[in-house]
């Protein structure tokens, strides 16, 4: 992993996209690491990642008694017509 200050990324914006195809680059500002640039390509891996975990955390959440989607959507409709 890359780290480089903010105006080197913004003196060399080119450069710094196409490193970011092969590894994170870390962005300092004011000697604080603000930022990550990453390929498109590994955030959609990342972001696969995310939905498959909180699917299975509300997969487990029904299972447990929790209402599910289509439950909470009736729900919520079923509320809003009782409060007009």
């Amino acid at each position: 992993m890359v780290t480089v200050k903010a105006t080197e990324m913004k003196n060399k914006l080119g450069h710094y996209l196409q490193l970011a195809l092969v590894e994170p680059v870390v962005v300092e500002k004011t000697n604080q690491r603000v930022a990550v640039l990453m390929s498109m390509k590994e955030y959609e891996r990342l972001t696969r990642i995310e939905d498959a975990y909180w699917g299975g955390k509300a997969k487990a959440a029904e299972a447990e008694g929790y209402l599910s989607e289509a439950e909470t959507k009736e729900f919520i409709e079923a509320s809003l017509r009782v409060d007009s």
